[in-house]
């Protein structure tokens, strides 16, 4: 290893370390932090981010990148070393497009609009939260103009979180999956047939919540000797090490879903970090390689794994016996049924498996209308109602359940929600090649167990952190481009079963 690279390893680590302490505090804001400590945190990580851009971003750092590269040149393409010159070159020229006062305003806007949105959320007051919100679409239409564009404006922010895809990409595979998910829908309209689902929404005490949250999590594979589960308004996960991936989630004292899959969601991200290989730590390639591919394993870990009938046959009895009155008298049938209900709902992280593209779809529109001045900020609720009757049939009675859902828009994140859409093609077209390639891991999920499922994404896609972008990465795991056809494969045959059609 040469000298140069040696010395570029060291300013990355720094680097890295500097951004890793800004989780930290950032993690602490969302958990523990009293309301009174927001205006210093602001300021704490401000000041962070404005020494780790100045330290990224400098002459110094782009000369060490090119000296190391150069002696790299002949080094294999997936090696360590070739992945990650490709990606400090990448990103360091991105973000020499950010100006350090422009840095300093998204920390700054974003710090005062989160606990704005959550004051919002909370008393159903959007009128609170929107001049917070035309601050963040300024951010994002400023920065699309920085980054750059020849097509359409939305795509620099979708790089930043897909790397390589295009608008016009999306939108074709949106439109791919909608016009077969809309006769799948109709036919289970058609069908008649209701399930009941009140099986879920019962009192559900949330102290027991809670231990079932950690064993089940611990059985889909989350090692909580190097976890944390947390409790937040709108769950995430984070990780400052592959030894230390935390996790959150949100406890209702009368709906069971919300803790259950936030935990088994954020649980799926986590095992993507836990398992990135050890020589790519203190390295930006220690991360996942998108959003996209990080949703696909977050919404493999909660819906082919934790909504499938063959897991419950076997966790189910756990959780009767901590709600024995509750579960009692339902048996596993039953129970999955019920988190298996397709219905039009209100609250994306609620959405059953069918109509959870649609609401990805409305967001991914209401964000490029506010992008380009389509849509004035203070439209947003009913533009967001509008759509909702379009694509769900249902209107949200309040902003809160609306347009306030989620924590995205307190942050200058625009070209990040079609990543979740994406992630249930990647999800599916991952797990139906390792079955494919391993039958074991079928025969495991009948037993509840998926220690060979987690083997084979650990070997296929979480050691390689960001080694390789998205295309190279799925084409490599499965031997062809993403597609929407595993996924179509999969909701086709697991809803016609249950709806009998």
């Amino acid at each position: 290893m040469s000298e140069n690279y040696q010395t570029l390893l060291q300013k990355v680590y720094e680097i890295h370390d500097i951004g890793k302490a800004m989780a930290v505090l950032g993690w602490d804001k969302e958990t523990n932090m009293p309301k009174a400590g927001t205006e210093a945190r602001i300021q704490q990580l401000t000041t962070l981010r404005r020494l780790n851009h100045a330290m990224f971003t400098s002459d110094e750092m782009g000369e060490l990148i090119e000296k190391a590269a150069a002696d790299l040149q002949d080094a294999p393409y997936d090696s360590n070393e070739a992945g990650l010159i490709r990606l400090l070159q990448r990103n360091y020229k991105e973000a020499r497009l950010l100006p350090a006062e422009f840095v300093r305003r998204v920390s700054e806007v974003s710090g005062k609009a989160h606990p704005a949105w959550v004051e919002a959320r909370e008393n159903n007051d959007f009128a609170h939260f929107q001049p917070h919100l035309a601050e963040v679409v300024k951010l994002v239409q400023e920065m699309a103009e920085l980054y750059g564009y020849e097509d359409e404006k939305y795509d620099p922010l979708l790089d930043q979180f897909e790397h390589g895809m295009k608008t016009a990409e999306v939108r074709a595979i949106f439109n791919a999956v909608k016009e077969e998910l809309i006769p799948l829908r109709r036919a289970i309209d058609e069908r008649g047939a209701t399930l009941e689902d009140s099986i879920v929404h019962q009192p559900f005490p949330i102290d027991k919540q809670k231990k079932f949250a950690r064993y089940i999590a611990d059985a889909v594979g989350y090692d909580f000797s190097r976890g944390h589960l947390g409790t937040v308004v709108h769950p995430f996960a984070t990780s400052f090490s592959r030894n230390d991936a935390r996790i959150t989630t949100r406890w209702y004292p009368d709906f069971l879903n919300p803790s259950l899959f936030g935990t088994l969601h954020e649980s799926g991200h986590a095992i993507y970090e836990q398992g990135t290989h050890p020589d790519l730590a203190r390295t930006p390639l220690a991360r996942g390689t998108s959003s996209g591919i990080h949703e696909s394993q977050s919404r493999m870990i909660e819906n082919i794994v934790g909504r499938s009938l063959s897991f419950w046959q076997a966790h189910y009895p756990k959780l009767q016996s901590l709600f024995p009155e509750q579960l009692g008298n339902h048996d596993v049938v039953a129970f999955y049924k019920a988190i298996n209900k397709v219905q039009p709902s209100f609250i994306r992280v609620e959405a059953d498996e069918l109509t959870y593209n649609f609401h990805i779809i409305l967001r991914f529109e209401l964000e490029q209308a506010m992008l380009n001045g389509d849509l004035a900020i203070a439209d947003l609720p009913t533009a967001w109602n509008d759509k909702m009757q379009e694509l769900l049939g249902v209107v949200p009675k309040t902003d809160s359940e609306g347009c306030l859902q989620d924590v995205h828009w307190s942050r200058p994140m625009f070209g990040y929600f079609p990543t979740y859409a994406l992630g249930n093609l990647y999800a599916a077209q991952f797990y139906e090649t390792a079955v494919s390639q391993n039958p074991t891991i079928a025969e495991e999920m009948a037993q509840g167990k998926t220690t060979a499922l987690v083997a084979w994404l650990g070997e296929n896609i979480h050691q390689y952190g960001r080694k390789f972008t998205p295309a190279e990465l799925v084409q490599k795991a499965t031997g062809s481009p993403l597609t929407h056809e595993s996924f179509m494969r999969y909701v086709t045959q697991k809803f016609s079963q249950i709806y009998e059609l």
